[in-house]
């Protein structure tokens, strides 16, 4: 009896689980600075079953869509990290987006362009940041057909991906270069090329403010400088990682509150670098000890956007 009733769950959950939307390209005529490169991204299966992604000319978001009686009109877009690297694809971001769109919150996993890769010619704040704006600006102009509220899209990164978060919600100012060619997913009717320029111009000339930012143990805390009209601030770190995050991200949270901007800080004692967002069903082999609390901090992020009015009906 035991056995078919753990079945029977393992099939109902199964069944009822989110499922990602098709990989949408942010540039589906190709990215700016890409330019005759065609390798395929390589994935990695790490220790656990993480799949880890390099080689990415290709940047491209992965959407998770809550059903639509559960969408409370916001969205994420999520950067896993990987030291420039690679991305951890996974833990710091599908789990992230299975979670949140569960939960009502649209998500979308950023591939981003690699910095530090091995003979890469892309740099942070060249390719890596605009591809998190471009992403910012594609869910912007298709925030109608996802049930998404324009003013309610934020972003959300785990390490390097957290430096990535944190410089689009500096930079947002920046105007962005069309690409004239460019062919937007937005419209799946037959494209001339006047409507393609047009569909190119309705998402460059969405804004690229996050609304909100989620920096969940960011490298790299000596270039945050926050303004005045900085978006709000949910903070996330292990006691155990390097000072320069665990300590740092203590002084990042003072500098925000100094300029009163809205922050909410939190330091998981006995956790370190890394731990992203792994459900039990997701860990293998699987755990025989509880989850330390730094494995709630996603709950917490929940709770911090109903307190600040991000999680509203649309």
């Amino acid at each position: 009896m035991l056995c078919v009733a753990l079945a029977t769950l393992i099939l109902f959950t199964t069944a009822h689980a989110v499922e990602p939307g098709p990989e949408i390209l942010l540039w589906p005529k190709g990215a700016p600075g890409s330019e005759g490169k065609t390798g395929d991204t390589v994935v990695r299966i790490a220790d656990g079953g993480d799949r880890v992604l390099s080689n990415i000319h290709k940047p491209s978001i992965t959407p998770y869509l809550p059903a639509a009686g559960k969408a409370t009109g916001c969205a994420v877009i999520v950067a896993p990290g990987g030291g420039h690297r690679e991305l951890w694809s996974d833990h710091e971001g599908h789990n992230v987006a299975r979670w949140l769109s569960e939960h009502g919150i649209a998500a979308f996993v950023l591939k981003y362009r690699l910095a530090r890769e091995t003979n890469s010619t892309y740099t942070v704040d060249d390719h890596a940041v605009p591809d998190m704006q471009r992403a910012l600006r594609l869910v912007r102009s298709r925030a109608s057909e996802w049930g998404i509220a324009t003013n309610r899209i934020g972003v959300m990164g785990f390490s390097a991906g957290g430096e990535v978060a944190f410089l689009s919600a500096m930079r947002f100012d920046v105007a962005p270069a069309l690409v004239a060619a460019d062919v937007s997913p937005l419209q799946s009717k037959p494209e001339t090329s006047q409507s393609r320029l047009t569909s190119a111009a309705t998402i460059d000339n969405q804004s690229a403010r996050p609304d909100f930012q989620a920096l969940i143990y960011p490298g790299r805390l000596q270039r945050i400088e926050p303004a005045t009209n900085s978006p709000a601030a949910f903070l996330v770190c292990g006691y155990n990682d390097r000072p320069d995050i665990s300590e740092g991200l203590a002084s990042v949270y003072l500098k925000f509150k100094q300029l009163k901007v809205p922050a909410e800080l939190h330091i998981y004692a006995g956790s370190g670098h890394g731990f992203g967002f792994r459900p039990p069903s997701t860990i293998n082999p699987p755990q025989s000890t509880p989850q330390k609390p730094a494995a709630k901090w996603i709950e917490r992020f929940e709770e911090w956007l109903a307190d600040s009015g991000f999680l509203k009906k649309p």
